[in-house]
């Protein structure tokens, strides 16, 4: 336990936290883990924890707030304005990579870092290294050599947990584990490729901002600016942001973390639950405050939460307690015959919470381990016009033409982002890969100036596109930057030709746009604007508008249980509740990974308020190809200490239908010769 001399009490920080809340918020120097079990307030206690710094004499803006989102940092920082004023303004917060990126542009320079560097999103980076795999004729061989999403996902993951190229590729990749020599050569070129066009990945924003931070002097220098470090969902961080923030906290030691080892689910991206389990090793001395008190479920769901992660390996103990009197149902357990009688039920029930309870479609979800998962209670959904939403699927930026208008940008900030490049001059007509590589050769020699693409002669076909292109460029190259949304307009004059062309749907494209540009006019410049899309990829375009909420249609989501983190609805369906599913049959094989499964099922029952529905079909198909029924079992996690606090619901089976005598047919007809004669 930490020796700090708590901070003296102020009733306006104090106003309607609980015990532990208190407690927390309170908290004078030194470490301290807040162990935020689901829906007990964490939000509402890192908020007032940085209020009471503030009250208490602490400058707000040597405060460091770190989040995983830029919603949820803007959110809290407004909170904390509210509680404090306009002190609270100063308040420094934002993600993690929003954070390296702004040390990076401050002190990048004084560790081999040149100005005006863009940075790469993940679509970038795989094209990066596809060039960087091309340039070493990897491609061109009689064995199959590693795509460039899989180089991007191993170079991503090698740099994120600091495991070998060797030990990832036999856990992940074994079949390339004989290439390990050329994907490390690969991976050489891409740096290379990024140094020498001044490019930034997302995986460098964090990687060199923990080896500042390692550094004597920039270390100092960049520790200087902070007294206090307070991080939200320490359970998501990977092995490089645990680095950043013991680097932040090294000297002064005052760092504050909340999170759930529980909800720890994200291994996959990197994530592990080893950071907030060994926190308190890592810095010892460290208070523990666990927050157990949940305001969004009633008792008789957390009982079911609790029974499953009581049978948890490993963790901080916890039992969660409602504040809600209120007698709540048990959760329901609903063994299914099959498949589409579990989608029968699952619509049957949601239609009659929303016509005898009265929820609203958008207070109810269905969640799943994977997304396949649900594509027959998509189709059953739209046959019964039963309106819901789909989370995930292609991001917005991930779309070809607003990739194709982020390009002209990008290359305007930073003439030497050979990938963007790459993509725009093979929008031209008649050139492709080959011909883009010498375009660029060209651009090269000409020190990435303009007049080295005017030298170089296209394909005859793309010759009136060249010229347009290389008169945009002179106006982009003239262009401060200052204008984003003028810069979109004038790319649209050369591009808008070039899309209609390329898609059918022109029309709707266009109109992303039309909004694109008006949400560039929202930021101060151009640099600004591509770094905001780059550091938080949004899914649509109203996730970039700044502020301006809008009320989204009564419709019910679908969605992962990975993507449900963090959310909550009044009612909840979990289906596919058997063994092989959750756990994923991937799972079952490796202890660690059955242990994150069980945290997985827990984040899906924690999402429901007040009703809660697990369902499992008995028979199903071996698997999603497979034309063989086998018999299911419901999953591990739900054993006897946990069905015991539910309620199991019996789905009565339907009557056989008496196919009624097929009428005689009396007559035929040729079809191929009533087709035939539509075109003769």
């Amino acid at each position: 336990m930490s020796d700090a001399t708590p901070a003296a009490s102020s009733p306006s920080v104090h106003a309607g936290l609980n015990a532990e809340q208190r407690a927390a918020v309170m908290h004078g120097d030194g470490p301290l883990l807040i162990v935020a079990g689901a829906g007990t307030g964490k939000t509402r206690t890192l908020v007032h924890r940085v209020a009471a710094l503030i009250e208490r004499g602490v400058a707000a803006e040597r405060i460091l707030l770190l989040t995983f989102t830029r919603r949820a940092a803007e959110e809290m920082l407004s909170r904390v304005e509210r509680l404090t004023g306009q002190q609270g303004r100063r308040v420094q917060g934002g993600t993690f990579h929003a954070t390296a990126h702004q040390t990076l542009r401050q002190f990048g320079q004084h560790a081999g870092i040149g100005e005006g560097f863009t940075i790469l999103d993940q679509a970038d980076s795989e094209d990066l290294m596809q060039l960087s795999r091309a340039a070493l004729s990897l491609g061109a061989r009689e064995r199959r050599f590693a795509k460039k999403e899989t180089l991007q996902a191993l170079y991503s993951r090698h740099i994120n947990t600091d495991r070998t190229v060797e030990a990832l590729l036999r856990d992940g990749y074994p079949q390339y584990v004989g290439d390990l020599s050329d994907i490390a050569r690969v991976f050489a070129e891409y740096v290379q490729r990024k140094a020498a066009r001044n490019l930034v990945d997302y995986d460098d924003l964090l990687l060199f901002w923990a080896a500042m931070l390692e550094s004597d002097v920039l270390g100092d220098r960049i520790r200087a600016k902070y007294d206090h470090l307070l991080v939200d969902e320490y359970q998501d961080t990977n092995v490089l942001q645990s680095r950043i923030v013991r680097g932040l906290a090294a000297t002064h030691r005052n760092v504050t973390v909340v999170g759930d080892d529980a909800q720890s689910i994200y291994a996959f991206r990197g994530a592990t639950v080893r950071n907030i389990l060994d926190f308190p090793d890592q810095f010892p001395g460290t208070t523990i405050i666990t927050l157990d008190r949940n305001y969004r479920s009633t008792q008789p769901i957390l009982d079911t939460a609790n029974a499953v992660l009581a049978q948890a390996t490993e963790g901080f103990r916890k039992q969660l307690r409602s504040i809600d009197d209120r007698p709540g149902e048990l959760p329901w357990l609903i063994p299914a015959r099959d498949e589409q009688a579990q989608t029968t039920f699952t619509c049957d029930r949601l239609l009659e919470l929303v016509e005898t309870d009265g929820l609203r479609l958008d207070q109810v979800a269905v969640l799943v381990r994977a997304g396949y998962m649900s594509a027959d209670l998509e189709i059953e959904l739209s046959a019964r016009r039963i309106p819901f939403e789909k989370w995930g699927g292609i991001k917005f930026l991930e779309a070809a033409h607003v990739k194709d208008m982020l390009a002209f940008l990008r290359v305007a900030e930073n003439p030497r982002d050979e990938v963007s490049w790459f993509r725009l001059l093979q929008l031209l007509p008649g050139i492709g890969e080959i011909s883009a590589r010498r375009a660029i050769a060209a651009l090269e020699a000409a020190a990435w100036r303009v007049e080295g693409l005017q030298a170089w002669t296209p394909p005859a076909r793309a010759q009136p596109t060249h010229t347009a292109l290389c008169t945009l460029m002179q106006r982009l190259e003239a262009s401060s930057g200052a204008d984003s949304a003028g810069d979109i307009a004038l790319v649209r004059g050369v591009y808008d030709e070039i899309l209609r062309h390329r898609f059918d749907d022109a029309d709707v494209r266009l109109n992303d746009l039309v909004q694109l540009e008006h949400i560039a006019s929202g930021y101060p410049n151009r640099g600004a604007f591509l770094s905001a899309l780059a550091l938080e990829p949004p899914s649509a375009t109203s996730d970039l508008a700044q502020g301006g909420d809008t009320d989204d249609d009564d419709a019910l989501v679908i969605s992962t249980i990975h993507s449900a983190k963090g959310k909550e609805w009044d009612a909840v369906f979990v289906i596919w509740a058997a063994d092989g599913w959750i756990p994923s049959a991937r799972a079952t094989k490796d202890l660690q990974q059955v242990e994150e499964e069980r945290r997985l099922f827990y984040v899906a029952l924690t999402r429901a308020k007040r009703h809660l529905h697990v369902s499992y079909p008995l028979y199903a198909y071996a698997s999603r190809w497979s034309a063989d029924f086998a018999l299911d079992q419901k999953s591990r996690f739900l054993d006897a200490q946990t069905t015991a606090t539910m309620q199991r619901i019996h789905i009565a089976s339907p009557a056989p239908d008496t196919p009624a005598p097929a009428p005689a047919i009396t007559s035929t007809l040729d079809l191929r010769a009533a087709l035939r004669s539509r075109f003769s």
